[in-house]
């Protein structure tokens, strides 16, 4: 089965919050695919954990190591459909290029984004919940 995981699930991984070993059941034997934006995501991220003092350089990096060993397949996502589905729901570019992709690929999201969800939803992708 092919899902698309967006950065919230990556981040919830990454830095062992409590859904991981859902998350990590849930996505066990499947196919994981990302827009290629998520990388520019985990970093934003991180960058912005700076900012709040939650996450150190050197505890990033070790997070990296980790994200390079996640078995994902990127996607490069059409920017015209993207910013349709933008406009369309008022939401950033980055938020849209995970509903493309599952538009692309007619697969589900997982999110703990519930507003990412709700929004898949409207466009008539299956949504995987943690």
């Amino acid at each position: 089965m092919k899902i698309i995981v967006d950065t919230s699930i990556i981040i919830a991984v990454l830095l062992n919050e409590k859904n991981k070993d859902n998350i990590i059941t849930i996505t066990t034997g499947t196919d994981l695919f990302a827009p290629s934006s998520l990388h520019w995501e985990v970093g934003n991220a991180f960058s912005a954990m700076f900012k709040r003092n939650r996450i150190t350089l050197e505890e990033s990096r070790e997070a990296l190591k980790y994200y390079q060993e996640i078995p994902l397949r990127y996607l490069d996502i059409d920017l015209a459909v993207s910013l349709e589905i933008a406009n369309n729901h008022s939401i950033y570019a980055y938020d849209a290029y995970f509903i493309a992709a599952c538009k692309e690929l007619n697969c589900p999201l997982i999110s703990l984004d519930s507003s990412l969800l709700a929004i898949a939803e409207k466009e008539g992708i299956n949504k995987i919940e943690v």
